[in-house]
């Protein structure tokens, strides 16, 4: 009889999975090991520099679009070409030197500030290429010192038109404009020489540098407490770093950032983390300049840590242990004693349907256990064969009292693997959070957030500016004019969910984008950001800039307006950012949940979901953010800390950290903050790990004694109970209840073998002797059908 199943496989399955979690807790748990360096410490320099890289290649982008904007927002007209480029070059722009030069022959026509190095650059090249954007370029200035080139197209001026005479740099070239000038483009071209700013980076002692493809440093940035200056010849970068410098090279293989952990002195190891300038996608102004940042910050070496193998063993040990018992258990309690049953009843149903009856077979007595159900399905069978002998008659089912059985038994074994796998699970390999997170981990936490802040400083900052620039050229213009500026700025900021115009009276006047979601209440003054509303579905945020007012012309009779100022009415333009802009920018790998939080601790925006103006997610951070807080007028100071399980985002502790927006700047005194919280056990630490291994390790077990047990449950000892009080009952002398058996297994052949004696009684019973017990057939059964009589 094919056995589908049965008792064997789930106490095979049982001991193979718990010897797989012991091979598992042996090497799972002795490979862990303290690192001199942990690599918590490398991924975080990693990230700083692609922080710090984002920072560079999102200010090159600026400054890039910047100089175009203005060299498109030039007015036509008859102006000379040292006009045109003061109008292009304002006072205090932070430009190192402009010039504008003949696309033709790149002569300059008009220079201002320092000299513009052009050594290299084929200008009549730049200007036949058909791209809109001409991307930057880097070079060397006279005195050797790296320049970032900007270009952008400019409108000529009308023909005829004469250069400024106090422009005496250009010498020979204050004559009329060349003819060749009024050509088919009538464009001249604008070249924005500017220095490198250095990386910024946050940190006690960290040191940030900006190299190119080679190697050489162009700009460098340090914080108190600097550590040495960094190595960054050719030769000494990681290969990864220099294939980053090459940014098409880069974006291809995806090595655009990395880390490395250098040499040590005076106790201490340098961790240099390195990022490519360029984008991902490779895309930006800042793409094809070959920049890496690298930034360097000296941490003190790990401490060594217990080794784990010796624990390590002795768990997986102590598990093979347990799961040899187990099986052993459940071998000689359930499988055995089964098998002898399914042995034992198919034998005196052979004999009872033998032709005739035989007394050999019959003869011999049922053996049995005396535990559990198998016991008692051992004494009903041996009572059942000695009636059919005639020696006895039908026995009254004695009352069971309540006696451990196999279901016990498997209660038992599921304890044993409990009482391995529990301890694991919520006790062994715990640490302190204060002690398993390094301080320099806190550290870094609390210069990314720096850095996040620093980024939607920037961002608001750059709105500020542009916004303001709109402003101006809004200033008398009329009103077809003022639309195009509006639509312009709004495609160039995707921050800008709308843009509008308000009069004195908070009117809107003209409008492009999307409906506002809540408009000023009254027009205000200067440049600055807004916090619109306090409540309500979505946080209402926005940039104002004032509209310079313009001249009115006196009327024929050389009078002012009514109210003599001469002044037009004054208006303001608003742009509202939306919190979508705002949730991208504080959303950064790594730092986990990340909170732009308004002067009373309330959410704004958030790189998780979020309800508008809701409190922060734990008190732990509520009393983090109060830290930073200074006195009235001051902006405070960012901190950090571990915060410890149930006070921190998540079930287990936090590092935390939170940072002011800005120190000064048309957004410093709104009081913003921006708060994060990384999960301790997301950092590649020795002791989370260890932690993460030894819980992974107890639930394995009692998963597999969980799964593998209840499946004995299922197949043998649900069946085994109901067997047990069939055979009673039929040993009781129940003849008339016809068993079915529905499992191919060793319960199902027991069941198959009662319904057999059960006929053999009932043929007795009828007085039909041996002769006519011996021509009665043997049934055959289907699977879950009556017997066939």
């Amino acid at each position: 009889m094919p056995l589908l199943g049965g008792v064997r496989p789930p106490i095979a399955a049982l001991l193979c999975a718990l010897l797989a979690v012991a091979a598992f807790t042996a090497f799972g748990l002795g490979t862990v090991h303290e690192q001199d360096v942990p690599q918590a410490f490398r991924d975080a320099e990693r990230r700083i520099a692609e922080d710090a890289a984002d920072s560079v290649g999102t200010a090159i982008d600026t400054r890039a679009a910047a100089v175009r904007h203005a060299a498109s927002d030039a007015p036509a007209g008859s102006r000379t070409p040292a006009a045109l480029l003061r109008s292009l070059l304002p006072t205090g722009h932070p430009a190192g030197g402009g010039v504008l030069l003949d696309p033709h022959t790149g002569r300059p026509l008009a220079a201002s500030g320092e000299t513009v190095p052009l050594t290299g650059v084929d200008v009549p090249a730049l200007v036949r290429s058909d791209t809109a954007k001409i991307a930057p370029r880097l070079v060397l200035s006279s005195r050797g010192e790296p320049r970032l080139l900007l270009f952008a197209r400019v409108a000529a001026p009308a023909p005829g038109a004469k250069q400024d005479e106090n422009n005496n740099q250009t010498g020979d070239q204050t004559g009329d404009l060349r003819a060749d000038q009024n050509d088919e483009k009538n464009e001249l071209l604008l070249v924005v020489s500017e220095k490198l700013a250095a990386p910024a980076v946050y940190g006690v002692g960290r040191t940030g540098q900006l190299v190119d493809r080679n190697g050489k440093v162009l700009a460098t940035a340090a914080t108190p407490g600097t550590a040495p200056a960094l190595r960054t010849d050719h030769h000494d970068l990681p290969a990864a770093a220099t294939n980053a410098a090459t940014t098409a090279n880069a974006v291809h293989t995806g090595d655009v950032s990395g880390s490395v952990v250098g040499g040590g002195h005076d106790g201490l190891r340098g961790v240099t983390g390195w990022a490519s300038v360029a984008a991902a996608d490779g895309k930006g102004d800042s793409a094809g300049l070959g920049l890496t940042v690298l930034t360097l910050r000296e941490v003190p070496p790990a401490k060594e840590g217990a080794d784990h193998t010796w624990f390590a063993l002795v768990a997986a040990g102590g598990l093979v242990l347990i799961a040899v018992l187990v099986t052993l258990v459940l071998w000689g309690g359930m499988q055995r004693a089964l098998l002898r049953l399914h042995l034992s009843a198919a034998r005196l149903a052979r004999a009872a349907g033998q032709a005739p009856m035989s007394d050999g077979e019959l003869a011999r007595p049922v053996p049995f256990v005396a535990f559990g159900e198998p016991g008692r399905v051992g004494r009903a069978l041996e009572s059942i064969r000695r009636q059919l002998l005639g020696e006895t008659g039908p026995e009254p089912v004695r009352p069971v009292r309540h006696r451990p059985g196999v279901r016990a038994l498997v209660l038992v074994c599921a304890l044993v693997i409990a009482a391995w796998g529990t301890p694991l699970l919520f006790l062994l390999n715990r640490v302190p959070a204060a002690e398993a997170v390094p301080q320099a981990t806190v550290a870094d936490q609390q210069a990314r957030t720096e850095a996040a802040a620093d980024r939607v400083r920037r961002s608001l900052g750059r709105s500020c500016t542009d916004l303001a620039a709109a402003a101006s050229a809004l200033s008398g213009a009329p009103r077809e004019r003022a639309t195009e500026v509006l639509r312009r700025a709004h495609a160039d900021h995707p921050t800008f969910r709308s843009l509008y115009v308000v009069d004195r009276t908070g009117a809107i006047v003209l409008r492009v984008g999307k409906q506002p979601l809540r408009t000023l209440d009254h027009a205000p003054t200067g440049e600055g950001i807004a916090q619109v509303n306090t409540s309500g579905s979505i946080p209402a945020i926005a940039a104002y800039a004032q509209v310079p007012a313009t001249r009115k012309p006196k009327d024929a009779k050389g009078a002012r307006d009514a109210k003599g100022t001469g002044d037009a009415a004054p208006a303001v333009v608003v742009a509202e950012i939306g919190v979508n802009a705002l949730n991208s920018l504080v959303a950064r790998e790594g730092l986990g949940s990340v909170w732009l939080t308004d002067d009373r601790h309330r959410v704004l925006a958030a790189s998780v979901g979020f309800q508008a103006f809701q409190a922060l997610p734990h008190r732990g951070l509520t009393r983090l953010v109060a830290r930073t807080e200074a006195a009235p007028g001051s902006t405070g100071t960012p901190a950090s800390a571990v915060l410890r399980a149930g006070s921190a985002p998540g079930e287990g502790p936090s590092v935390a950290a939170a940072a002011p927006l800005a120190q000064k700047g048309p957004i410093a005194g709104l009081g913003w903050r921006v708060v994060s919280a990384e999960p301790a056990a997301a950092l590649k630490l020795a002791a989370f790990q260890l932690q993460a291994r030894t819980m992974l390790a107890g639930l394995l077990a009692l998963s597999v004694g969980i799964a593998c047990l209840g499946w004995l449950h299922i197949v043998v000892v649900r069946p085994l109970r109901a067997v047990t009080k069939c055979a009673e009952q039929l040993a009781g002398g129940d003849r008339r209840t016809v068993l079915y058996p529905v499992h191919h297994d060793e319960c199902g052949s027991v069941t198959r073998s009662l319904e057999l004696l059960r006929q053999a009684l009932v043929d007795r019973d009828r007085g039909g002797g041996r002769a006519q017990m011996a021509t009665v057939p043997a049934p055959s059964f289907q699977r879950g059908g009556p017997p066939q009589q």
